[in-house]
């Protein structure tokens, strides 16, 4: 996997600590459009040192092949992210399963970033990486994102009941499920 890679509207890199202030940018932009979908942050999460620190963490793991998170860019504007796409939770083995995870900047909702930007990394990473499938948590009131899934060929599998503490509360979730054929 490269650290950066092109689309028709996108541009999708690893950032490096240096870039944690465009990191921060992101979640302050997006504080109170996220939270109902994310875990309760602390006010460290919300700091230029939080963000160095943890994008050192994601850089590093990106080069030892266990953890990767693209930030999603227009091409107009490599400034300003519009987005991120994670991929974590690698099993190898015979299991060759990872999980993916995304958000999108409350203002670039339906433009149809996110599906463009997972349609090119989905087969990347299995093949890549030699995935087999890969697995997704929704929550079942986020319609968009089920959606998403839907469109990108993912199965609903299964329902996890009180499986992420969301926002305070333990949420139930659907499993989601991307399968291609990776090489033996």
């Amino acid at each position: 996997m490269n650290v950066s890679y092109t689309t028709d509207r996108l541009n999708l890199m690893i950032l490096q600590p240096s870039q944690a202030d465009m990191i921060l940018d992101f979640y302050e932009r997006n504080r109170s459009f996220l939270e109902p979908y994310e875990p309760l942050r602390n006010s460290k999460f919300y700091t230029y040192k939080y963000q160095h620190s943890n994008a050192t963490c994601e850089y590093n793991a990106f080069f030892k092949r266990s953890y990767m998170r693209y930030w999603l860019f227009t091409k107009e504007n490599t400034s300003l992210p519009v987005g991120t796409v994670c991929f974590s939770d690698f099993k190898r083995g015979a299991f060759r399963s990872c999980m993916v995870g995304y958000k999108l900047d409350k203002d670039n909702c339906h433009k149809g970033y996110m599906h463009e930007a997972l349609s090119f990394l989905l087969p990347l990473v299995c093949k890549d990486y030699r995935m087999h499938r890969i697995e997704a948590m929704v929550m079942p009131d986020n319609i968009p994102s089920i959606k998403l899934l839907e469109k990108l060929g993912f199965e609903q599998e299964g329902y996890l009941r009180s499986f992420a503490q969301i926002n305070g509360k333990w949420e139930d979730h659907y499993l989601y499920t991307y399968f291609e054929a990776s090489p033996d």
